[in-house]
């Protein structure tokens, strides 16, 4: 996977999101949003899927710095991070910030990007 990163951890589903949480805190990113994907498809086309949640994670300096930088950027923001099901394990996958540059025209996004990727990796690595 090109556009983010990911590993599977020894974690159950529920422990996987709380220390996903924790570690984001560490790097200085709060949780905006909670999509819990499983519970949607089914309240919404009543079929069942498996546990999956999208944390939408926001890091307010960097995201005010990328503002600054790029006014429409809030089009590709917060960072999503997945938790999931696969199998018997727990997969947990980061957005990874570079993708952003990649389609954006502007070089002050880059050391913002790669300052949040680092910030990220840390995230998984700890996870």
């Amino acid at each position: 996977m090109q556009y983010g990163f990911s590993k599977t951890v020894d974690l159950t589903f529920e422990q996987a999101i709380e220390k996903v949480t924790t570690e984001l805190k560490v790097e200085g990113f709060g949780v905006l949003t909670t999509i819990d994907v499983k519970d949607t498809l089914k309240k919404k086309l009543d079929v069942d899927f498996k546990k999956y949640v999208i944390l939408g994670a926001c890091n307010p300096p960097f995201a005010h710095k990328a503002l600054q930088a790029e006014e429409e950027i809030g089009l590709l923001l917060p960072c999503n991070v997945i938790v999931y099901e696969k199998g018997n394990q727990t997969a947990v996958s980061i957005f990874n910030p570079m993708v952003m540059t990649s389609i954006l025209e502007n070089d002050a996004m880059k050391p913002i990007a790669e300052e949040v990727k680092q910030r990220l990796e840390r995230v998984l690595a700890a996870v």
